[in-house]
């Protein structure tokens, strides 16, 4: 697999960690269609995400936080699932900054608090309803765009 760019510091790139292809399309496509042009990189687990970042906090020295990031992340991944790489990044002073939310089919009570106290930005249920999935993503997309400006 080909290592991603690297992020320039001056414009906001959107990762997405999520382990199943067609949520991942969905949402790229969900994204794209609400009008969002930055560029997205995907990453099947947390494992690969933390290596990516990882890598940016080598090539932009330790002492610097990674800005202009925002993280999509599923939980129910192979690996490394959402929930352990939510707590890595925020334990992490360089990586802590990063908005995360957190977009996933589980809506157990316990599991959202879990996620806030931690640190996510955002908790997202994805709906089990195509239809549903596809007008929570273009809500999404709405509210990075105001987020944006």
């Amino acid at each position: 697999m080909k290592t991603p760019p690297a992020i320039p510091e001056n414009k906001m790139k959107i990762l997405i960690a999520e382990d199943d292809d067609g949520h991942a399309e969905l949402i790229i496509e969900g994204l794209r269609n609400s009008g969002i042009t930055n560029d997205i990189i995907r990453f099947i687990n947390g494992e690969k995400l933390l290596a990516h970042l990882d890598a940016e906090k080598q090539t932009r020295g330790t002492k610097d936080k990674l800005r202009n990031i925002l993280l999509l992340l599923d939980i129910n991944m192979p690996r490394m699932d959402g929930v352990e790489t939510l707590k890595r990044i925020k334990e992490d002073p360089a990586l802590r900054e990063i908005p995360v939310i957190m977009l996933t089919t589980t809506d157990d009570p316990r599991e959202v608090e879990r996620c806030y106290q931690l640190g996510c930005s955002l908790y997202v249920s994805k709906p089990i309803i195509f239809s549903n999935f596809v007008d929570t993503l273009h809500r999404l997309g709405l509210f990075l765009q105001i987020v944006r400006t």
